[in-house]
């Protein structure tokens, strides 16, 4: 059986997870995100590629570079969530599912952290659930890719990708 190769994509400042405002993000930092998606890459049968990117344009690029050989894409664009066109317009053109997530619960910050603009473009979005968030969305993806294969479908999202 092929494995499901999953992109994981964070945005700025999520490099700093653990030390960046804890009573927000909470205490958890990347190397125990990764160490998560390990988990959940052994778990669920799919292989996981985690980067971070801090600027809108190689953020970008890893979105279409994940489109050449990735099933789903696992995102967190960060504070380019709520005013990047540019990453809106790369998610819309992923051929396949596209699950964002958001450590904190966005909804209960700032008023210009509740509009997420990316989330267009998302079959699923995520929010408050700290870092297990990622798990989710990633049971979420090998859930979704197995259902279209008992119906023979091949993976990726029925819509929304155009």
């Amino acid at each position: 059986m092929t494995r499901l190769r999953v992109a994981v994509i964070n945005g700025p400042n999520l490099s700093h997870l653990g030390s960046r405002q804890p009573e927000i993000y909470g205490s958890g930092t990347a190397s125990d995100l990764g160490a998560l998606l390990e988990d959940a890459s052994r778990e669920l049968g799919m292989e996981i590629d985690l980067v971070q990117h801090d600027g809108e344009g190689e953020f970008v690029s890893a979105v279409w570079q994940a489109s050449r050989d990735c099933c789903a894409l696992i995102v967190n664009p960060g504070g380019y969530s709520h005013t990047s066109v540019a990453v809106l317009d790369a998610l819309e053109a992923f051929p396949g599912i596209v699950a964002e997530v958001h450590i904190s619960q966005v909804f209960r910050r700032e008023e210009e952290r509740r509009n997420l603009l990316t989330a267009r473009a998302a079959d699923l979005v995520i929010v408050g659930a700290g870092l297990q968030g990622y798990r989710l969305a990633a049971e979420y993806i090998a859930r979704s890719v197995a259902e279209k294969a008992s119906r023979g479908i091949s993976g990726g999202s029925d819509d929304n990708h155009q």
